[in-house]
C-alpha cells in the first residue's frame, strides 16, 4: 500500500465506526425526554434546556442538570426546578425526587414523588399530591414562562425583560 493511501483508509475505517449511515453502531445515547417516554412519563415533567444527565440503567437512578434554577407557572402554581435533580424512575413512578419545589402561600415545599395513573399525574409533597391530566405536559416548558412564553413579558432565562416591560407600558 501506498503512503498515501494510509491515511485516508485510517480516515475511513474511523469514519466508519463512527458513523451509523456506513456501518457503525449508534453510539448516541437517548435524551432525557426520551428516557421519561420510555417510562411512560411525558416530556413536560422536565423543563427545556436540560444540559446534562446522568442514568443508571440497573438502579434507575438519575441527575437531571439545568443551566440554573428555573422558575415557571403552570395552572396557578410556581414551580422552582433546581440546577441538579435527581431521583429514582421506574414506570408510571418517580421516586426519591429532589430538587423540584412548588410554592404554596408563601412558603416552597419538596415535591417528593410523581406517579401516573391512567391519564393522570400525581404530585406529591409528603403529606398531600394534587393530581393533573397528561395532557398539561406534553410539551416541556421554558424557565421564566412555562407554557406561556409568547404572550409573556418574560425571557425564557427565569428574568423579565426590562426593554419589553419599558416598551408596552
Amino acid at each position: 500500500m501506498s503512503s498515501s493511501a494510509l491515511p485516508l483508509c485510517i480516515f475511513l475505517v474511523l469514519f466508519s465506526t463512527a458513523s451509523p449511515a456506513f456501518g457503525g453502531k449508534e453510539s448516541q445515547s437517548p435524551s432525557v425526554y426520551e428516557i421519561l417516554q420510555e417510562y411512560d412519563f411525558p416530556v413536560g415533567l422536565l423543563p427545556k434546556g436540560v444540559t446534562r444527565y446522568e442514568f443508571n440503567k440497573t438502579t434507575r437512578n438519575f441527575a437531571v442538570y439545568l443551566h440554573k434554577t428555573c422558575t415557571f407557572s403552570i395552572d396557578g402554581y410556581t414551580l422552582k426546578y433546581m440546577s441538579k435533580v435527581t431521583g429514582k424512575i421506574s414506570k408510571d413512578r418517580v421516586a426519591n425526587l429532589k430538587g423540584v419545589q412548588v410554592k404554596l402561600l408563601l412558603f416552597w415545599i419538596n415535591i417528593v414523588e410523581v406517579t401516573r395513573d391512567g391519564d393522570q399525574l400525581d404530585f406529591s409533597v409528603g403529606i398531600a399530591s394534587a393530581d393533573f391530566h397528561i395532557d398539561n405536559f406534553y410539551e416541556s416548558p421554558q424557565c421564566g414562562c412555562g407554557f406561556d412564553c409568547v404572550n409573556s413579558e418574560e425571557k425564557g432565562s427565569g428574568e423579565f425583560n426590562l426593554k419589553q416591560l419599558i416598551s408596552s407600558s
